[in-house]
């Protein structure tokens, strides 16, 4: 990536995703090969090592840009001495292909537009043969080949490894160009109509979002935040990624750049409950079914993630020919954190099959079945250290948050038992609920401080406590409770915003404010009734949005610039489940229903 994190705009076609900068450039595009769901490519880097620039010739930043309402459909708009233009970018729904189609339209006067396309595959690192066939610009490199076509007419040419387009473009008039990937051994490229695939998308999109359910405050914001969450979504499996990103930095030239392009439980889980909150079930069945598949087998085998196809083995490597964004090494593919115990994740499970149900979604017997393996596999590991919510690399630790997940997964069962009426160790579950409970009251509480720490027998800050709050694990009004919100408030504040902790997790270097944990808080500030203070805060979160609703995962409030990986799963689920507590809307969650979110190292 060449530009500012915030510099970009999200399109997809709920199987790939592409990342559009203000310069008219793409310069990321995540494609599944088409013998691994999960083994992404590369196609795009940035200026060295791929782009594609889509701009008026004699360049200049766009003048404006916005997603068509309702759907993932950019439109950025340029203005020149000579005239006005837009571009249109979007990814259809995939039939055999994918295909990345721009489409150039004049609005006003004459405008010369250039394309530049240079082409790169292996995540950068190989230059592919560039030949023409017909219409098309080929691109080839071992299992993958990329298919450029425009309009008849358009003076194409190579030059210093790049393949240019020149076109000019007076009012009225639109001029499509395609790329399209395929595997190399196909000797000819899938076609597609660049204005049929226009009007089918946008109307496929718009057709989604009118499930859209909210009644309060903030509809932009949280629609937009939707249809993000549902283009992370891998439609062929039901798998839902964390972000389409890997190795953006959570601060500019450090170490902490993780690879996010998989399906957390966690994560996902709570996907899923923003989508359930905001109308869509269609996304929870799927993501079922998912669940169902990838974690089969033994439940003390759960891993924290997967591949969008269930797939467990992804180990981490650095991509060593890469400098990194803006020199932040390394580049990682693939995440260590699939190794880790994270107890908290049976929690997000079990409350979100909760959440399903209270939505009406049936509870079938294979799903108890398994349900009841999860709690009988958490009663006799729950006492054990783990990793944590924030998959810290400095040791295991009795981690307070993953000990109220615990009783969250305890207490959601009891809760879908006494509702269903299925087969179910109701009292041993009850007893194991309240067990954990005590256990946390008495060792993840400082007396001498007055507050909920990070771990037993530690004494920082964590903002990940205040899902006691959320959870329902104490009732909001408590006193603990109480001094565990103002601590948070008062000594993790960044410059108006939220850290995530004070203590030292095993990896160096500081980081940017961890944007779920400011909706965290505002959610408390909410629940003891300070709805001025929470509304303000929601606010100053929604400001650091870039101009397209796009969120990624901390913020640099001295910079006032994005960090992390983008778009972030998880600050936009946060974003949502503020937006209804705000809104005082009704929702499937109401209390007792939490909506986390992470950062993984």
């Amino acid at each position: 990536m060449s530009g500012l994190i915030e510099d970009y705009g999200l399109i997809g076609d709920l199987q790939t995703a592409a990342l559009v900068g203000r310069d008219g450039s793409v310069d990321w595009l995540c494609l599944p090969r088409f013998d691994s769901p999960s083994c992404f490519a590369a196609l795009l880097g940035d200026d060295r090592h791929g782009s594609w620039r889509l701009s008026p010739a004699e360049g200049g930043p766009c003048e404006s840009r916005a997603y068509r309402p309702g759907t993932l459909v950019l439109e950025t708009f340029w203005r020149t001495p000579g005239g006005t233009a837009k571009v249109i970018d979007f990814m259809p729904q995939r039939g055999r292909a994918p295909h990345l189609i721009r489409i150039v339209e004049g609005l006003s006067g004459t405008v010369d537009m250039r394309s530049e396309l240079r082409l790169r595959f292996n995540y950068g690192r190989t230059a592919p043969w560039v030949r023409r066939t017909g219409h098309h610009r080929v691109a080839v490199a071992g299992p993958d080949s990329a298919w450029l076509r425009a309009t008849p007419g358009v003076h194409t040419y190579g030059s210093d490894g790049c393949t240019r387009s020149d076109v000019t473009v007076e009012a009225g008039q639109r001029v499509p160009f395609v790329l399209t990937w395929q595997p190399s051994h196909l000797s000819a490229s899938h076609r597609t109509d660049p204005e049929a695939a226009l009007r089918c998308t946008a109307e496929r999109w718009q057709a989604w979002a009118a499930g859209f359910r909210y009644e309060g405050d903030y509809p932009g914001a949280v629609l937009r935040s939707l249809i993000t969450l549902k283009a992370l979504a891998y439609q062929p499996t039901g798998g839902i990624v964390a972000a389409p990103t890997t190795s953006l930095p959570e601060r500019i030239g450090g170490v902490r750049n993780w690879d996010y392009r998989f399906c957390w439980l966690r994560d996902s889980s709570m996907t899923l409950s923003a989508l359930l909150r905001g109308g869509f079930r269609e996304e929870a069945a799927a993501w079922r079914q998912w669940l169902l598949r990838a974690i089969a087998g033994d439940p003390g085998d759960l891993r924290s993630l997967y591949g969008v196809a269930g797939e467990r083995h992804l180990p981490e490597t650095h991509a060593d020919w890469f400098p990194g964004y803006e020199g932040s090494g390394p580049v990682r593919l693939g995440n260590a954190a699939v190794g880790q115990f994270q107890l908290d994740v049976y929690g997000e499970v079990v409350d979100t099959l909760h959440l399903a149900l209270r939505a009406g979604i049936p509870m079938e017997r294979q799903v108890w079945a398994f349900l009841r393996r999860m709690l009988t596999h958490l009663e006799g590991h729950w006492r054990e250290p783990d990793e944590g919510l924030w998959e810290v690399r400095g040791g295991r630790r009795h981690f307070v948050h993953s000990k109220v997940m615990s009783w969250v997964a305890a207490d959601r069962a009891v809760r879908m038992a006494e509702a269903t009426g299925l087969p179910a160790p109701v009292e041993r579950w009850r007893a194991l609920r309240d067990e954990i409970h005590a256990d946390v009251c008495a060792n993840g509480y400082d007396a001498r401080r007055g507050v909920f720490v990070q771990h037993y027998g530690g004494r920082a800050l964590d903002a990940a406590t205040l899902f006691i709050v959320k959870t329902g694990f104490l009732p909001p009004d408590d006193p603990r409770v109480t001094r565990t919100v103002e601590a948070v408030r008062d000594e993790l504040d960044l410059h108006g915003f939220v850290r995530r902790y004070t203590e030292p997790d095993g990896v160096p270097g500081a980081e940017g404010a961890f944007l779920a944990c400011s909706f965290w808080l505002a959610d408390a500030l909410a629940a003891q009734g300070r709805e001025d203070e929470a509304r303000a805060l929601f606010a100053r979160v929604l400001d650091s949005a870039n101009d397209l609703g796009l969120l990624p995962e901390e913020w640099d409030p001295l910079a006032a610039r994005h960090l992390g990986n983008t778009p972030q799963a998880f600050t936009h689920v946060a974003l949502v489940n503020t937006a209804f507590i705000l809104s005082r809307c009704p929702s499937y969650g109401g209390h007792g229903t939490m909506e986390p979110g992470t950062s993984r190292a």
